[in-house]
Protein backbone atom coordinates (compact mmCIF):
# COMPACT_ATOMS: atom_id res chain seq x y z
CA UNK A 1 0.00 0.00 0.00
CA UNK A 2 1.32 3.44 -0.83
CA UNK A 3 0.95 6.61 1.20
CA UNK A 4 -2.35 8.49 0.81
CA UNK A 5 -2.10 11.63 -1.35
CA UNK A 6 -3.16 14.78 0.50
CA UNK A 7 -5.07 17.70 -1.05
CA UNK A 8 -6.21 20.70 0.99
CA UNK A 9 -9.34 22.68 0.08
CA UNK A 10 -9.72 26.07 1.83
CA UNK A 11 -12.84 28.24 1.73
CA UNK A 12 -13.27 31.95 2.43
CA UNK A 13 -15.75 34.77 1.83
CA UNK A 14 -15.22 37.15 -1.08
CA UNK A 15 -15.86 40.94 -0.90
CA UNK A 16 -19.46 40.33 -2.06
CA UNK A 17 -20.07 38.08 0.96
CA UNK A 18 -20.17 34.86 -1.10
CA UNK A 19 -18.40 31.66 -0.12
CA UNK A 20 -15.48 30.86 -2.42
CA UNK A 21 -12.69 28.31 -2.69
CA UNK A 22 -9.61 30.36 -1.87
CA UNK A 23 -7.05 27.60 -2.15
CA UNK A 24 -6.96 24.06 -3.55
CA UNK A 25 -3.78 22.02 -3.65
CA UNK A 26 -1.23 20.14 -1.65
CA UNK A 27 -0.43 21.57 1.78
CA UNK A 28 3.17 22.17 2.78
CA UNK A 29 5.02 19.00 3.66
CA UNK A 30 8.37 18.29 5.21
CA UNK A 31 10.45 15.37 6.41
CA UNK A 32 11.23 15.15 10.12
CA UNK A 33 12.37 12.17 12.16
CA UNK A 34 11.86 9.88 9.17
CA UNK A 35 8.20 10.94 8.86
CA UNK A 36 6.63 12.89 6.01
CA UNK A 37 4.36 15.52 7.61
CA UNK A 38 1.73 17.59 5.83
CA UNK A 39 0.89 20.77 7.74
CA UNK A 40 -2.74 21.19 6.67
CA UNK A 41 -3.87 24.01 8.95
CA UNK A 42 -3.39 25.63 12.32
CA UNK A 43 -4.83 28.40 14.44
CA UNK A 44 -2.97 30.94 16.61
CA UNK A 45 -1.98 29.93 20.11
CA UNK A 46 -3.44 33.16 21.51
CA UNK A 47 -6.97 32.13 20.49
CA UNK A 48 -7.42 35.01 18.04
CA UNK A 49 -9.25 32.93 15.44
CA UNK A 50 -11.52 34.74 13.01
CA UNK A 51 -13.65 33.55 10.14
CA UNK A 52 -15.26 35.39 7.26
CA UNK A 53 -13.65 37.79 4.85
CA UNK A 54 -9.95 37.98 4.41
CA UNK A 55 -7.36 36.15 6.35
CA UNK A 56 -4.70 34.04 4.78
CA UNK A 57 -4.58 30.89 2.74
CA UNK A 58 -1.65 29.69 4.78
CA UNK A 59 -2.11 28.13 8.20
CA UNK A 60 -0.41 29.00 11.45
CA UNK A 61 2.10 26.20 11.85
CA UNK A 62 4.77 27.08 14.33
CA UNK A 63 5.69 25.76 16.75
CA UNK A 64 4.57 22.26 15.77
CA UNK A 65 2.74 21.63 19.04
CA UNK A 66 0.06 24.20 19.96
CA UNK A 67 0.19 26.16 23.16
CA UNK A 68 -2.80 27.55 25.01
CA UNK A 69 -5.76 27.89 22.64
CA UNK A 70 -4.00 26.98 19.39
CA UNK A 71 -4.74 24.05 17.12
CA UNK A 72 -2.78 22.14 14.49
CA UNK A 73 -4.13 19.85 11.77
CA UNK A 74 -1.61 17.57 10.08
CA UNK A 75 -1.30 14.33 8.18
CA UNK A 76 1.67 12.09 8.93
CA UNK A 77 3.07 9.28 6.81
CA UNK A 78 4.97 6.94 9.14
CA UNK A 79 7.38 4.81 7.11
CA UNK A 80 7.93 1.14 7.93
CA UNK A 81 10.44 0.72 10.74
CA UNK A 82 12.95 -0.72 8.26
CA UNK A 83 12.74 2.51 6.20
CA UNK A 84 13.00 4.97 9.09
CA UNK A 85 16.10 7.14 8.89
CA UNK A 86 16.76 9.21 11.99
CA UNK A 87 20.05 10.57 10.67
CA UNK A 88 18.19 13.67 9.44
CA UNK A 89 20.22 14.24 6.32
CA UNK A 90 18.86 17.20 4.41
CA UNK A 91 16.70 19.94 5.91
CA UNK A 92 17.02 20.70 9.62
CA UNK A 93 13.88 19.29 11.32
CA UNK A 94 13.83 22.24 13.74
CA UNK A 95 13.39 24.49 10.70
CA UNK A 96 10.83 22.35 8.87
CA UNK A 97 8.83 21.28 11.98
CA UNK A 98 9.93 23.48 14.93
CA UNK A 99 9.54 21.81 18.31
CA UNK A 100 8.69 18.35 16.99
CA UNK A 101 12.00 16.49 17.19
CA UNK A 102 12.96 18.34 20.38
CA UNK A 103 9.90 16.83 22.10
CA UNK A 104 11.27 13.29 21.65
CA UNK A 105 13.26 11.76 24.51
CA UNK A 106 16.90 11.09 23.65
CA UNK A 107 17.05 7.91 25.75
CA UNK A 108 13.72 6.54 24.44
CA UNK A 109 13.44 7.24 20.70
CA UNK A 110 9.95 8.29 19.69
CA UNK A 111 8.67 8.64 23.25
CA UNK A 112 7.29 12.11 24.04
CA UNK A 113 4.69 14.07 26.00
CA UNK A 114 2.92 17.29 25.05
CA UNK A 115 0.46 19.67 26.65
CA UNK A 116 -2.28 18.98 24.15
CA UNK A 117 -5.33 16.89 23.41
CA UNK A 118 -4.64 15.07 20.14
CA UNK A 119 -7.26 13.41 17.98
CA UNK A 120 -5.75 10.81 15.64
CA UNK A 121 -7.44 8.85 12.86
CA UNK A 122 -5.75 6.01 11.02
CA UNK A 123 -6.42 6.23 7.27
CA UNK A 124 -4.18 3.44 6.02
CA UNK A 125 -1.62 0.93 7.19
CA UNK A 126 -1.20 0.11 10.85
CA UNK A 127 0.76 1.48 13.76
CA UNK A 128 1.17 0.75 17.46
CA UNK A 129 0.51 3.36 20.14
CA UNK A 130 2.90 2.64 23.03
CA UNK A 131 2.39 4.17 26.48
CA UNK A 132 5.01 4.82 29.15
CA UNK A 133 4.35 1.54 30.99
CA UNK A 134 5.00 -0.47 27.80
CA UNK A 135 1.29 -1.13 27.11
CA UNK A 136 0.50 -1.04 23.40
CA UNK A 137 -2.58 -0.79 21.21
CA UNK A 138 -2.61 -1.74 17.52
CA UNK A 139 -4.14 1.07 15.47
CA UNK A 140 -5.70 0.12 12.11
CA UNK A 141 -7.71 2.02 9.47
CA UNK A 142 -10.83 3.54 10.96
CA UNK A 143 -9.44 3.59 14.49
CA UNK A 144 -9.75 6.94 16.29
CA UNK A 145 -7.36 7.81 19.12
CA UNK A 146 -7.90 10.49 21.75
CA UNK A 147 -4.44 11.21 23.17
CA UNK A 148 -4.85 13.22 26.39
CA UNK A 149 -1.38 14.57 27.13
CA UNK A 150 0.12 11.22 28.10
CA UNK A 151 3.66 9.99 27.47
CA UNK A 152 3.60 7.89 24.33
CA UNK A 153 5.28 6.81 21.07
CA UNK A 154 4.04 5.72 17.66
CA UNK A 155 5.66 2.56 16.25
CA UNK A 156 5.15 1.35 12.68
CA UNK A 157 6.24 -2.30 12.74
CA UNK A 158 4.48 -3.13 9.48
CA UNK A 159 6.09 -3.29 6.04
CA UNK A 160 3.76 -0.57 4.69
CA UNK A 161 3.46 3.18 5.26
CA UNK A 162 0.89 4.16 7.90
CA UNK A 163 -1.06 7.38 7.27
CA UNK A 164 -2.49 9.14 10.32
CA UNK A 165 -4.53 12.35 10.50
CA UNK A 166 -4.10 14.46 13.65
CA UNK A 167 -5.83 17.46 15.15
CA UNK A 168 -3.79 18.80 18.07
CA UNK A 169 -5.49 21.17 20.54
CA UNK A 170 -3.40 23.16 23.00
CA UNK A 171 -4.24 22.40 26.65
CA UNK A 172 -3.05 23.25 30.14
CA UNK A 173 -1.45 20.51 32.24
CA UNK A 174 -3.13 19.95 35.62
Amino acid sequence: MTAVNITRVVTDVNPDGKAVFSSVGAPRSAEAGGMNIYNVWGTPDDGSVTVGRGGTDEPVLFPFFPDGNGTRFCVVHFPPASDTDHSEEGADPEVTQPGLIGAFEADNPGMHITDSIDYGICLSGEIYLELDDGAEQRITPGTVVVQRGTRHAWRNRDSEVCTMVYVLCGAKRA
